[in-house]
């Protein structure tokens, strides 16, 4: 169902099944698959192209242009998954340059208020909560959970199944199975979320020994990496690891004066 009051562009292909609410604006060149579900006052344009089943509620901007002011109106996009919630007042802007994408998942809750800057790469399943602002060109891994109000720097790295604390600010990189806590702090692994994950006892007491070799150890961390190679026999052991190896901004450092679970 389309509202009569909703402003649909002639440019944009909506599925057979989508439902537009009131005063919602869709132009440019906005592309909606099956199901999704556009609220009142939400404005889509660009080009944006939307999964399936997508639900996105009051007022949310999605697929306005980027706030750098190297972009010069070039056509870029953002391209959304499947079965994603976002709600009120979001905003998610398109990518800087033709050739490149803002990318969000399946299967994401992006709560009131979030924003996600321009080139962002949102893994499947991230849970963004309410507030969160997320830099320029930073990655968010899949089941990564950024508690309200909490921030990322550009170019960041958010690995799979991180969790920053409310508040928390970031301009490391936060590794793989970690809390963050305060500013570019980590404070132990996010050990109910690899619970729930189906992480096995004998995988999460891996990710432990690594942990405390890498942060807690107090070698310097190329030795700790190297150390760290036969350690690491497990897929998730070794996601750390690589992850930690590979970083062009650094990592999060422990920090003694938080409480968590290493």
């Amino acid at each position: 169902m389309l509202h009569p009051t909703a402003l649909i562009a002639p440019t944009a292909r909506l599925a057979s099944d989508v439902q537009v609410g009131p005063y919602a604006v869709i132009e440019g060149h906005v592309t909606l698959g099956p199901g999704c579900v556009v609220g009142p006052f939400v404005h889509l344009s660009g080009h944006t192209t939307l999964g399936a089943r997508n639900r996105i509620h009051a007022g949310a901007v999605i697929g306005d242009t980027p706030q750098d002011l190297k972009y010069k109106g070039e056509p870029t996009r953002l391209v959304i998954g499947d079965d994603n919630v976002i709600r009120e007042h979001a905003t998610i802007h398109c990518s800087t340059k033709e050739e490149t994408a803002t990318t969000i998942g399946s299967h994401c809750f992006i709560m009131g208020n979030a924003h996600i800057g321009h080139d962002v790469q949102v893994r499947d399943h991230a849970i963004l909560c309410n507030g969160i602002a997320i830099a320029g060109f930073a990655v968010i891994g899949e089941r990564a959970f950024l508690s309200a109000n909490s921030l990322v720097h550009q170019f960041c790295r958010v690995g799979p199944l991180a969790l920053l604390q409310g508040g928390a600010a970031v301009s490391k990189d936060v590794p793989p199975f970690c809390i963050a806590t305060g500013i570019n702090s980590i404070c132990g692994l996010n050990t109910i979320g690899l619970r729930r994950g189906g992480y096995s006892a004998e995988q999460r007491a891996e990710l432990k020994r690594l942990y405390h070799l890498l942060f807690l150890s107090g070698k310097l961390r190329r030795d700790a990496l190297a150390e760290a190679e036969a350690l690491a026999t497990g897929e998730p052991a070794k996601l750390l690891r690589e992850f930690v190896a590979t970083s062009k901004r650094g990592v999060c450092a422990h920090s003694a004066g938080q409480h968590g679970e290493e």
